[in-house]
């Protein structure tokens, strides 16, 4: 169990350089403008990716995709806890001019961290946690403002759920001024198990909310804590709300009922950290 209020931010190691496409290559890889994604096109390239131990976002597979190594294939992302997506022809053809024979997988610029893992790490390092949960966060710029924030903030790391969240692209890194290399990120399947597993080993959760009851700064942010922010237009969801302990909101005094979630959360933050004087 967590005690100690002491704490700090979390290393991370810098992007690998992807790998080159040659005659003998058999990864095709094809970048998004818009996005800067980088892409591993085709199924068995797309396999040998997983087994290699790439750090895959997630797959896009066309719908009703048949054959033996599509059915292989689909077997080993479901094995490995990949995020898998159906998807039209259109979309794939749109994301590149490769022959993905139904299948593009997005390779994440970053390596991601497992909550439980990093939980244990904290502990053993006699630390008090302040960990960070987005709960569907989708805008790209609110993503990498945020992480920046919680980078500056002393945050030990960033929680997003494995589906329904922005995409970490080299926009995000760049909205985030490299924060998301440097930050711990977890990426879960389910957040109500991620929330439970905080619970049960000690920590608080604070939902930033405005249906709260308690005022920001009344929140003991010294206690080990995982913060909740919600998405942009719905705030958090209703399954996640009912496994935090604390909802604390922000005053309001204007016309506009609501702030921007990256402003919000860095209040949020900077309070946690005035509190433990730092």
């Amino acid at each position: 169990m967590f005690a100690n209020p002491k704490y700090n931010q979390q290393g991370g190691r810098p992007k690998s350089r992807p790998r080159k496409e040659t005659d003998s290559q058999p990864f095709h890889t094809k970048q998004k403008k818009s996005d800067k994604l980088q892409l591993v096109c085709g199924m068995r390239p797309v396999m040998e990716a997983i087994d290699a131990g790439q750090q895959i976002d997630k797959i896009l597979m066309l719908n009703n995709l048949e054959g033996q190594l599509a059915q292989e294939l689909t077997t080993r992302i479901r094995q490995a806890g990949l995020p898998l997506q159906y998807v039209p022809a259109e979309k794939l053809n749109r994301m590149t001019d490769a022959n993905h024979q139904g299948v593009v997988a997005i390779i994440s610029p970053i390596a991601y961290r497992d909550f439980g893992q990093l939980l244990q790490q904290l502990e053993d390092e006699g630390k008090t946690p302040f960990i960070l949960l987005l709960d569907h966060i989708t805008d790209v710029r609110n993503l990498g403002a945020i992480v920046r924030t919680a980078e500056c903030a002393g945050v030990d790391a960033v929680v997003v759920p494995d589906r329904g969240s922005a995409q970490i692209s080299e926009d995000a890194i760049k909205t985030s001024s490299g924060a998301l290399l440097r930050m711990p990120i977890c990426r879960e399947q389910n957040l109500k198990t991620t929330l439970n597993l905080a619970r049960q080993t000690g920590l608080q959760v604070v939902a930033a909310t405005e249906k709260g009851a308690d005022d920001y700064t009344a929140v003991d942010f010294t206690r080990p804590t995982l913060l909740v922010m919600g998405s942009e237009d719905t705030g958090i969801s209703p399954e996640v709300l009912r496994l935090c302990d604390v909802r604390a909101r922000l005053p309001i005094c204007g016309q506009v009922q609501s702030l921007n979630v990256s402003v919000a959360a860095g209040v949020f933050m900077y309070e946690a950290l005035r509190q433990r004087g730092l």
